[in-house]
């Protein structure tokens, strides 16, 4: 297990924290990653109801790269460092910024802008709760499209989040958890990607167990959880399956102050490949 200095209140932020927030100068920078994979494109909803102020995210172009035509590289590619600096400027962030992230899917979507922030050296909380939250907590919310922003200069500082690619997936060493439901890990059941089952090795972690009831799990539980798959007792590494939800994952431990390695391909990337091996059953 490799420690990191980040506690739970550096990774999330609640709803009442955020709108004590709001009223301050200047405001946190929020980015709204509406996003599932039924609807990948949130534009709709986010133009329906967002927090005041939001800049609304699209998953599918802006966290994820789909220019390559290597299908071992996963449904959702991670972006160039090039890339999301551009990304990151048009969305007026400066290296100080404070950067609130949310979505209205258990922050599945939101986890990744999270890890993509934090791999380019920029701060970033996620809303706990998300827009259900918020709303509940008395926030109200505004309608329209995404507001313009001024662009920054920001220069990203890549690379400060591990990856691991196929090769060390395979021969991992630690634990490798899956973020999928548990029938897709298991190999009953595979609606996306070539083939059905896991990494040998991995276990199963749906990421939807750490927000049982929308926000996340109390730290206790959360160690309880961690702890019981071994993911505190050495290296940890996290996938899925397009390298979306995995992230998820990758936050829960930041709350415990554990660093997980990402492995972006994930099960499309893995499954893409026919001289991987596959594994089935639990």
């Amino acid at each position: 297990m490799k420690e990191i200095e980040l506690s739970r209140s550096d990774v999330l932020i609640s709803a009442d924290e955020l709108l004590t927030r709001m009223a301050d100068s200047p405001a946190p920078r929020l980015l709204d990653v509406r996003w599932t994979l039924p609807k990948p494109d949130g534009r709709e909803d986010f133009a329906a109801g967002h927090i005041p102020g939001a800049v609304y995210v699209d998953l599918d172009t802006e966290l994820a790269d789909h220019g390559t035509t290597d299908p071992t590289a996963g449904r959702h590619p991670l972006p160039s460092p090039e890339a999301f600096q551009e990304t990151a400027r048009s969305w007026g962030i400066d290296e100080g910024t404070e950067v609130v992230v949310y979505d209205d899917n258990s922050s599945l979507g939101a986890a990744r802008a999270w890890w993509l922030l934090r791999w380019a050296g920029l701060s970033a909380r996620v809303l706990d709760g998300g827009l259900a939250a918020f709303r509940d907590a008395g926030g109200t919310l505004e309608t329209g499209d995404s507001p313009e922003v001024a662009p920054s200069a920001v220069e990203i500082s890549p690379g400060r989040l591990p990856v691991i690619d196929a090769e060390a997936a395979a021969g991992f060493d630690g634990v490798l958890l899956d973020a999928r439901a548990g029938e897709r890990f298991c190999g009953e059941t595979e609606p996306l990607d070539p083939q059905a089952g896991h990494i040998p090795g991995a276990k199963s972690a749906p990421a939807t167990d750490n927000v049982p009831a929308g926000t996340f799990l109390p730290e206790a539980l959360l160690r309880e959880r961690f702890d019981e798959l071994g993911a505190l007792d050495g290296p940890v590494g996290v996938y899925c399956g397009s390298g979306v939800t995995a992230c998820h994952n990758a936050l829960a431990l930041a709350t415990l102050g554990v660093e997980a390695s990402l492995y972006p391909a994930s099960w499309s990337g893995w499954s893409s490949d026919p001289n991987r091996p596959v594994e089935t059953g639990s």
